[in-house]
């Protein structure tokens, strides 16, 4: 097996994905800069899996460190590429933020490796905007984004295709993700948002636990079955197994191009008011919420279909909301007992 570099390995998707590599028969190396994480998720990693993976406290944004990191592990097989900053809310107050972070890191990963490379990119179901059809494929048009987070997906995507064009040795797949939530079964990793969660289910199981006043639920006038906003969501182990299927995809060579791009999510779609239902009716727990304005940024509904995915990638997703919830309500209740 390959060695596996993740970038924003101690994150949320990347620490569970780091889980089911190891799981895997991967060797993994994580790089993170800890500015949306905590390196207590290093020990909790040696606890999951039985070993402490190795790592690397790295800014993706300092060129001449990431070619130097590079330089000095030649035996790194492959890329999963998930540092990028990611809350819709901030990008719109703080784009510039968002535009320097998420493009500079991967430009410098990517020339690290002299554009030879096989990665796996974390991209985002926010290309498609809102989109004609739901549920939305990978043929679907790429709209304007709703938000500068959006854009630099999208930009991100565009630059990714350009830099495949040219370059055979550069291979690149590209997972469109919907909405992950939950946490690993054993709770000891999970969302772990600094200050106020930008996301619903964090909002959801802080306000339960007395962390955080009532859920705001942004908008109840969408043209959606019960008047609140729908996404897809989806298990972040099932993710998590996603990003493996997609390392072997491009390690056995059966992409059909240097460059392909996965819808992630569960095919189905969920309102934030059906959310709230989940997990209440999945953790006993009543949940006090209030209606509010539409959020600038937000999108009505969006929801993936994943065809492709299972009949290429050989993946699909497994869990459903109700273990989404409990799993995600098991990790808050295991903070409020040993606070990173």
């Amino acid at each position: 097996m390959g060695k596996i570099l993740v970038t924003g390995g101690t994150g949320f998707i990347g620490s569970h994905t780091a889980v089911e590599l190891i799981s895997a028969g991967y060797e993994v190396i994580l790089v993170d800069d800890f500015s949306n994480s905590d390196k207590k998720i290093l020990d909790q990693l040696a606890v999951i899996t039985g070993e402490k993976p190795e790592f690397t406290e790295l800014d993706l944004c300092g060129e001449a460190k990431v070619k130097e990191f590079v330089a000095a592990h030649p035996d790194i097989t492959g890329v999963i590429h998930f540092a990028a900053f990611k809350a819709v809310g901030e990008s719109v107050q703080q784009p510039l933020k968002y535009y320097r972070n998420n493009f500079y890191s991967l430009i410098n990963l990517i020339n690290g490796f002299n554009q030879k490379v096989d990665l796996v990119f974390s991209s985002s179901c926010t290309v498609y905007g809102q989109p004609d059809q739901l549920p939305v494929t990978e043929d679907a048009a790429v709209k304007r984004a709703e938000s500068p987070y959006g854009n630099t997906k999208q930009i991100a995507e565009e630059i990714l295709i350009d830099a495949c064009a040219v370059t055979p040795e550069l291979r690149v797949t590209s997972l469109r993700y919907f909405n992950p939530v939950g946490a690993h079964d054993s709770a000891l990793i999970g969302e772990l948002p600094i200050g106020v969660p930008q996301n619903l289910v964090p909002f959801i199981t802080q306000s339960a636990i007395g962390k955080r006043g009532p859920v705001t639920v942004f908008g109840n006038d969408y043209n959606t079955p019960d008047g609140s906003a729908v996404r897809d969501y989806i298990h972040v182990v099932d993710l998590a197994k996603a990003h493996v299927a997609a390392i072997k995809r491009l390690e056995s060579k059966k992409a059909t191009s240097n460059y392909e791009v996965f819808n992630l999510g569960t095919g189905k779609g969920s309102s934030v008011l059906e959310i709230i239902s989940a997990f209440e009716s999945s953790t006993g727990e009543k949940l006090n919420y209030t209606i509010g304005a539409r959020r600038e940024g937000d999108v009505e509904q969006v929801y993936g279909d994943v065809t492709k995915s299972a009949e290429q990638l050989g993946w699909k997703a497994e869990l459903d909301v109700n273990a989404m919830m409990l799993s995600a309500w098991k990790w808050e209740k295991y903070l409020k007992d040993n606070p990173f």
